[in-house]
C-alpha cells in the first residue's frame, strides 16, 4: 500500500500493539515450531517443517505490510475535524433515496473499514462520492449494483 493512511490514535496504537505482539510473541513462536520440526527428521518428506515455514513466511511478509503502513500513518485530531463537509473520520447520516433507509457511516482509512461496525473506507466507490459533500446534498454513486443515491442528513465526528 502507498500514500498517507489517516487514522485516529487509537487506531495507530493498536497497529503498533499488533506489530510488537507479532515480533515478540509470533516471531518466537514460528521459529520454535520450525526447530520442533527440524527435530522430527528427514526434511524432504517433512509436512510440518513446510507448514512451520510457510507460516513464518507469512507472519514475516504481515510483519513487513504492518511497518509500512505504520510508517505512512498520520494521526488525525479529532477535535480539528471540519464536520460542515464530509471528509475522513467523519460519521454521515444518509437517506437512501432509492429505498428511504437511513443508514450511518464513519469514513475511515483501508485498514480500518469494517461494514458491520459501520467504517467504510474513503477510497469506495462510497466513500469516494461522499468525500466534500454537505448536509442536504445528494450523492450520485455508481456501485456494482447500479446507481445509488443518498443524501447527507448530517455528518458528525
Amino acid at each position: 500500500m502507498s500514500g498517507i493512511n489517516y487514522v485516529t490514535k487509537e487506531t495507530l496504537d493498536q497497529m503498533k500493539a499488533d506489530l510488537q505482539r507479532m515480533k515478540t510473541v509470533d516471531r518466537p513462536a514460528a521459529s520454535r515450531a520450525i526447530a520442533d520440526a527440524k527435530e522430527k527428521g528427514d526434511l524432504k518428506e517433512n509436512a510440518e517443517y513446510d507448514a512451520a515455514k510457510e507460516t513464518q513466511g507469512l507472519l514475516e511478509a504481515k510483519i513487513i505490510q504492518l511497518e509500512s503502513i505504520i510508517a505512512n500513518s498520520r494521526v488525525i485530531d479529532e477535535n480539528s475535524i471540519d464536520t460542515s463537509k464530509v471528509s475522513i473520520l467523519t460519521k454521515v447520516s444518509l437517506t437512501n433515496l432509492n429505498t428511504k433507509k437511513q443508514v450511518t457511516y464513519q469514513l475511515v482509512s483501508e485498514n480500518e473499514a469494517d461494514l458491520k461496525a459501520g467504517k467504510i473506507s474513503v477510497t469506495s466507490p462510497i466513500g469516494k462520492g461522499l468525500l466534500g459533500k454537505k448536509p442536504g446534498d445528494v450523492a450520485e454513486i455508481q456501485a456494482p449494483a447500479g446507481m445509488l443515491k443518498f443524501r447527507v442528513e448530517n455528518i458528525t465526528i
